[in-house]
């Protein structure tokens, strides 16, 4: 189920299907369009996309994916941007949505998607990102299946919009980060690890500084965080929810997934609810959830506080059942950190800053 944003060659993502941000004529374009031609084979693909000739903008079609690792490509043709007044947001959004519903037909388990409209159709690249992922998010919630979807974001200028939210989370950073590795080449692999991934690959391992001048996308009053369930301080909210400290999370001799099921019920949520809010598949959740030993990895555990809208205290708490603790030599768990003590329970918001620092993603 997870929706991952991703810094990688669509042409390359080993998934189902690849979408491809097509014009009207499903003629070879440039950008990713001509990219994705060139890779698959640019006669047989053009002349597949000849036989669907044209489309409307908002529709989806697909074809096969030929020389890409992909089996179909979905050619979607998203509008042209006229500065907001002409549909552009209901036809952008038709597009995510109705590639997301053909690759389900089709039978696919994942999907990648580029930012459909933000190059050369001139979508305001925040705007575009932003309508991106509340649309997936949408199907996601909607769907029965475990559905993987990739959204490959390359463009700097995507994350350039600065908001109070994002001054908010930088001087939360400046305030609580204690850069104590800095300068050290071997502390973005340790911080992986801590995280829970196994191995870190050169590729990984990515400099500091080369993101650190971008902003997460742009939160408008007409664009709400859908699941910002209240934007009360956790400390006025602690008194409402301290049971779970004194009847739950106060034992920490239980196993994590006795606890983890006991919150559940606690809260009155589904499983549903749960592993969906934390961006991690029923796969996943299933083997959590079995115990049998299986430790999830730290953002797993944290994508599950998120879920179970715990405050900080209680977070912490989850945490050590995990063995895991927040540490403030770690951007990650500053960033997390922020959020939780604001009141802001939306994994895929919170993936939006994590991704805009470089760092790994709450969910699976």
């Amino acid at each position: 189920m997870p929706l991952q944003l991703v810094r990688q060659d669509i042409t390359k993502m080993q998934v189902d299907a690849v979408v491809n941000a097509a014009n009207t004529r499903l003629l070879m374009g440039g950008g990713v369009c001509g990219a994705i031609f060139r890779a698959a084979g640019a006669s047989r693909l053009q002349e597949a996309c000849d036989r669907l000739s044209p489309i409307h903008t908002g529709d989806a079609v697909a074809t096969p994916g030929f020389d890409l690792p992909a089996q179909y490509v979905i050619h979607t043709a998203g509008p042209v941007w006229q500065g907001g007044d002409h549909g552009e947001e209901r036809l952008l959004r038709a597009c995510y949505s109705n590639s997301l519903q053909l690759a389900s037909d089709l039978g696919c388990a994942s999907i990648a998607f580029p930012l459909i409209s933000s190059g050369i159709f001139g979508y305001p690249k925040a705007e575009a990102l932003h309508v991106a992922i509340d649309e997936i998010r949408g199907f996601l919630e909607q769907s029965a299946d475990d559905f993987d979807v990739y959204l490959c974001v390359f463009d700097r200028a995507t994350f350039d919009a600065v908001t109070a939210l994002d001054r908010q989370i930088q001087s939360y950073i400046d305030d609580h980060y204690v850069a104590k590795h800095k300068g050290q080449p071997s502390s973005r692999a340790q911080e992986m690890r801590e995280l829970g991934y196994s191995s870190v690959s050169a590729e990984q391992e990515y400099s500091a500084e080369e993101w650190s001048a971008q902003s997460p996308r742009e939160m408008s009053a007409s664009a709400p965080v859908a699941h910002q369930a209240s934007a009360t301080p956790a400390s006025s909210r602690s008194e409402s929810l301290s049971y779970l400290d004194d009847e739950i999370l106060a034992d920490l001799d239980e196993p994590f997934d006795v606890i983890l099921m006991q919150i559940i019920d606690a809260k009155g949520y589904s499983d549903v609810e749960v592993y969906k809010r934390a961006n991690i598949s029923r796969k996943l959740f299933s083997k959590i959830r079995c115990g049998n030993g299986y430790m999830p990895s730290k953002k797993t555990v944290l994508a599950l506080a998120i879920a179970l809208r715990l405050n900080i205290d209680e977070t912490e708490d989850l945490l050590a059942c995990a063995g895991y603790a927040f540490s403030h030599s770690m951007k990650f768990d500053v960033i997390v950190e922020f959020f939780i003590t604001h009141g802001i329970f939306d994994v895929f918001t919170i993936n939006e800053s994590l991704f805009r620092y470089d760092q790994p993603l709450l969910g699976q």
